[in-house]
């Protein structure tokens, strides 16, 4: 199966073209090597990809036929990313909360009414 179906398959990107554009960008190695979208993948194959600024790393259990539930990735790939990375990307997560809080920033339109009628002006 090609690479970019597989990924596709397996769920690690919502589509197909955008699987086959991250390989295009060289997002995608297999066993450190940059990978062509017409790579085929085979089992046990170390998949490594670069995705949200953290490295993920696969390893292919199985080729599925078609694309997978959700419920049934464990089956076809194994996850041997470093736990590090997942610290990493949640600290990134809590660094971009830390600016600008949920309702922070720019008022609404409902806000600058109420600060209008505060104010006396329409």
């Amino acid at each position: 199966m090609r690479i970019d179906k597989f990924l596709w398959s397996v769920r690690i990107y919502k589509t197909r073209s955008i699987a086959a554009e991250e390989i295009k960008k060289n997002r995608v190695s297999v066993y450190d090597k940059v990978a062509k979208n017409a790579k085929d993948v085979k089992e046990d194959d170390l998949i490594s990809i670069r995705k949200k600024n953290i490295e993920l790393k696969i390893k292919v259990l199985q080729i599925p036929k078609s694309r997978i539930g959700a419920k049934l990735i464990p089956d076809y790939i194994e996850d041997k990313t470093d736990p590090s990375q997942y610290e990493m990307l949640e600290l990134k997560k809590i660094q971009q909360d830390y600016y600008r809080n949920k309702g922070e920033g720019r008022p609404t339109k409902k806000d600058r009414r109420n600060l209008y009628s505060l104010l006396g002006r329409f």
